[in-house]
């Protein structure tokens, strides 16, 4: 790899972290928002259906985003990426 590519252009790379902390900021914001915005009608409480299709859903990601990095890791390892 050249010098180049190794330190990149300063002013770029903060214009990059600036944005990803801003769009942390507006997510971080938004939860706030939607995690609050229903708090005083019991009627929008989770029932333990969605507590368990929340969880589903968790576990189901995470297997496969494991599992897909893991693919990656071992074909690298074995010579069959280019």
């Amino acid at each position: 790899m050249s010098k180049e590519a190794r330190t990149g252009r300063p002013a770029e790379t903060w214009l990059v972290v600036g944005i990803l902390l801003f769009l942390l900021g507006l997510a971080v914001a938004l939860l706030y928002v939607g995690w609050w915005s229903n708090d005083s009608d019991p009627a929008s409480a989770m029932t333990f259906s969605g507590y368990v299709a929340m969880t589903f859903g968790i576990v189901v990601t995470l297997v496969l985003g494991v599992g897909l990095m893991s693919l990656i890791y071992f074909s690298n390892r074995h010579g069959r990426d280019f």
